[in-house]
């Protein structure tokens, strides 16, 4: 039995069952002062079309070329790829220097033609759609030679990096396996073979049985923060059918699934009364070919704010060269969630 007073007052560290590491939870530091950073807030309003961006309908992006007049979704490759498709193979191996071709292509994904919306702005049934062209991607990359996996993900937010406001996400899709879903890949096979059933099976069980983490709950999905959250309202999207990818979703579920979504990012934008900055990303089984009837996919909201819309989790000194650490604890954090719903 876990010993929550203990967990909500004193300093102790946490394990994450998908990574195999830890980090350091510091409750009592929540109640210092902060003199620091202080981000700028956005404009509140956008116009539903900007003349002057690259992803809205019609509108020339920076390569030439010209956007069709899309109605719901629209995807296209980057114009400025962090992967190449046709750049030659070759491996170095020059004494403790090693380097290896990378290949792979990007994509970008429009949620929506209007300029003004968010995830959270969206209905549900529109969130259906940009679900459905997530799996229509992920199987079309997938099954391309030297394809091993496809990372599906979006950064909302000028703090975090967002270069463009209009709703969108990316998909790279790359030719070896990264290093995030390596360490996933290992602890989900290892958990399989022992007990023959997905190791997030066996945790959305004790979790909704728990219910100080759960923040949402329909027939098919729940939305916690994991026991191991990094970021201060991080939360997860856990399928409760053992799946290995989102391919396998039917229709009922997708609607499920996107009404997760609508759902934790309206509350996000509710907590600090603002649009809330994100990275999201979903992990699921690689495209190798190899089986991987262990994996159960799932999607992770990785939210900076902390305190207010205008101050953020920053990862530097201990996080940078030690371990992560938080300072909200992810039950209060679930609690605030849960309220706000």
């Amino acid at each position: 039995m876990i010993q929550k007073e203990v967990l909500q007052n004193q300093s102790h560290k946490r394990f994450n069952i998908l990574t195999g590491e830890w980090i350091l939870v510091s409750p009592h530091r929540t109640k210092r002062p902060w003199q620091g950073q202080q981000e700028k807030q956005p404009g509140a309003d956008r116009p539903s079309y900007d003349e002057s961006c690259y992803l809205c309908p019609g509108n020339t992006r920076a390569s030439g070329d010209v956007n069709p007049e899309y109605t719901d979704t629209y995807a296209f490759t980057n114009d400025f790829a962090a992967l190449q498709k046709e750049s030659d193979p070759f491996v170095i191996n020059d004494g403790l220097l090693r380097a290896e071709s990378e290949q792979g292509t990007c994509r970008v994904i429009c949620f929506s033609p209007d300029h003004s919306k968010s995830l959270a702005d969206m209905e549900t049934g529109d969130i259906v759609k940009v679900v459905t062209l997530w799996q229509e991607e992920y199987r079309h990359l997938g099954q391309q030679k030297d394809i091993r996996y496809v990372q599906i993900f979006e950064n909302k937010g000028a703090v975090m990096g967002c270069s463009n406001p209009h709703p969108h996400g990316q998909i790279w899709a790359q030719s070896s396996i990264p290093n995030e879903v390596i360490k996933k890949d290992r602890s989900q096979k290892e958990y399989y073979q022992r007990n023959q059933k997905s190791l997030l099976s066996d945790y959305i069980i004790q979790e909704i049985s728990n219910k100080e983490r759960l923040v949402y709950e329909n027939e098919h999905f729940v939305i916690l923060i994991p026991f191991w959250a990094v970021w201060p309202f991080e939360t997860m999207i856990l399928p409760k059918k053992h799946q290995s990818h989102i391919g396998r979703l039917s229709g009922s579920e997708k609607t499920a699934y996107a009404d997760a979504i609508r759902f934790i990012t309206a509350t996000y934008d509710k907590l600090f009364d603002c649009s809330f900055p994100y990275s999201a990303g979903i992990h699921q089984a690689p495209t190798d070919g190899k089986d991987y009837d262990h994996w159960h996919w799932h999607m992770s909201f990785y939210p900076p704010l902390l305190r207010s819309a205008t101050v953020k989790k920053f990862m530097v000194g201990y996080e940078m060269f030690a371990m992560p650490q938080r300072d909200i604890t992810a039950e209060s954090a679930a609690q605030r969630l849960r309220e706000l719903a």
